[in-house]
């Protein structure tokens, strides 16, 4: 629960960072004065609004998934409603995607709206203690409304960086403004953004990690589970179209070739260090409140 606190402090002082960085160039292009700021914040929380209403079909769509029944998938079926049924939540929709590069997500604006999606390529690498592991975790997200946060942070990280755009071409008041601070803020402001929406979309992983662990009571499975998706999604990396870039944050696996560059700007913490965290985790199974 230390943990649990920690993150979820961490994930409301990186939202304040981009809300005072949305402050910084509203202010700046409206010449101290707030007409900008309230302009694109209205035009942030409509983004939010529609990103998180569509959050399900866009993901869906993205990975080409398609619905399962229980005849086809029994043992996603008897695990996701042994794990809803222990969390007293609604029973989630079951997806499949067709692609070989094993990862799973869930998606949806509420439990009872959720719906969870295992790729065949993780339905074949995983046994069913490591994919009760995976699933655990997907099921937290939901639980947690993390698909709320992500879409928050994203909407709000778009805003900032069109309102550095306009500024950067329009400027604000140049009486009024430090020409060159101005111009420091409006080049540092979306890549800080960016950098605080990793940083939030990693917190939300380590929640869902432990959280989805203390539901099955079996860190060492999503640990091991990790290991072969790490492998995996090396062998089978993802292209980077950018309709699959846009929901690859709700992934449990970064999807993409995370080489050079790419390692520093990727949704997902170290796997090395999420086993780690888990494997500490088992270490205290004992202590771990289940659902």
């Amino acid at each position: 629960m230390g943990h649990r606190h920690y993150n979820g402090v961490k994930t409301a002082a990186l939202f304040g960072l981009m809300w005072a960085a949305l402050l910084a160039i509203g202010w700046l292009l409206g010449g101290g004065t707030a007409q900008y700021v309230l302009l694109f914040a209205g035009l942030g929380l409509v983004m939010t609004a529609v990103s998180y209403w569509k959050s399900d079909t866009i993901a869906i769509k993205a990975m080409r998934a398609r619905p399962v029944s229980e005849a086809e998938q029994p043992a996603m079926y008897r695990i996701v409603r042994e794990l809803s049924t222990a969390a007293r939540q609604p029973m989630p929709r079951l997806y499949v995607s067709p692609t070989a590069a094993p990862n799973a997500f869930a998606t949806g604006r509420s439990p009872a709206k959720a719906a969870v999606c295992c790729t065949e390529g993780i339905l074949g690498i995983l046994d069913e203690r490591e994919l009760r592991g995976v699933l655990g975790h997907e099921l937290m997200h939901v639980y947690n409304r993390d698909i709320l946060t992500s879409s928050v942070a994203a909407a709000i990280a778009g805003v900032i960086t069109s309102l550095a755009q306009v500024a950067f071409w329009f400027g604000g008041d140049r009486e009024r403004s430090n020409p060159l601070g101005g111009l420091l803020l409006v080049l540092l402001a979306p890549l800080a953004a960016t950098v605080i929406q990793l940083a939030i979309s990693r917190t939300r992983e380590f929640d869902a990690d432990e959280d989805g662990a203390s539901l099955t009571g079996d860190p060492l499975a999503l640990a091991s589970a990790l290991r072969k998706l790490e492998s995996g999604t090396k062998a089978r990396p993802l292209p980077q179209e950018r309709e699959l870039v846009d929901v690859s944050h709700l992934m449990i696996a970064n999807p993409f070739k995370a080489e050079g560059m790419a390692k520093m700007f990727s949704t997902h913490p170290p796997m090395a260090e999420r086993i780690a965290r888990l494997e500490a985790q088992a270490g205290t199974i004992g202590g771990i409140t289940r659902y």
